[in-house]
């Protein structure tokens, strides 16, 4: 009798290293989030995706496995963006004034935003639905670990310990909600967040939360 062949392993998909393959795969991701606001995430095809990004479907499965991959990775992108401008922001303030500090963060997580809001929204909605948990969970602590920086870099900021880590992702988790909620609920009703808005009321928020923490 003959013994069935084994399976035929699955190629591991390609890591977009080189410059050319790195700017497709941007390409397939950027895309995808200008299409998500107009088309919605069940309803956007693979089709659509390419042909915006003026790729082909064999380009397009060379770096992603499906819609969900490619969602996964692009909500990724977009988060390691907030995180990279309030990095820029801590550098730029440090050694300034705790209030001054935070204010700075919130403008430049809102200066992010402000570009193409509805997809920011976009992208909030999805990523509640496609995030691993535990990739969700790392991303978090990466926020809440530069909140932390932070809050030890400015002039009169506290001082590391236990209240450090709870201050840090509680700063995060206001931070985090208002823009994301804010974003969510236009997106939801074709609207584009205020995104300074948002950051005057999350200032108002975390100097509350944090004169508490410094009071005598």
């Amino acid at each position: 009798m003959k013994q069935p062949l084994p399976p035929t392993p699955v190629p591991a998909r390609r890591r977009p290293q080189q410059s050319r393959a790195r700017q497709t795969s941007l390409a397939l991701q950027h895309a995808f989030v200008r299409l998500l606001p107009e088309r919605g995430f069940e309803a956007l095809t693979i089709r659509e995706i390419v042909d915006v990004a003026g790729t082909g479907l064999g380009s397009f499965y060379e770096y992603f496995a499906n819609k969900d991959d490619l969602a996964r990775v692009s909500v990724h992108l977009r988060s390691k963006t907030l995180l990279e401008a309030m990095h820029g922001a801590v550098a730029a303030q440090a050694g300034q004034p705790l209030a001054q500090l935070v204010r700075a963060i919130l403008l430049a997580l809102a200066g992010a935003h402000a570009s193409h809001p509805l997809e920011w929204g976009a992208h909030y909605a999805l990523e509640r639905q496609v995030s691993d948990p535990s990739a969700y969970a790392r991303m978090y602590e990466r926020f809440v670990k530069e909140w932390a920086s932070a809050l030890t870099r400015a002039s009169d900021g506290l001082v590391a310990g236990p209240q450090l880590e709870e201050a840090a992702r509680t700063c995060h988790t206001i931070a985090y909600g208002l823009f994301a909620h804010a974003h969510i609920r236009g997106y939801a009703e074709g609207m584009a967040a205020d995104t300074q808005a948002i950051a005057r009321q999350a200032e108002l928020a975390l100097l509350g939360y944090l004169a508490q923490l410094q009071a005598p």
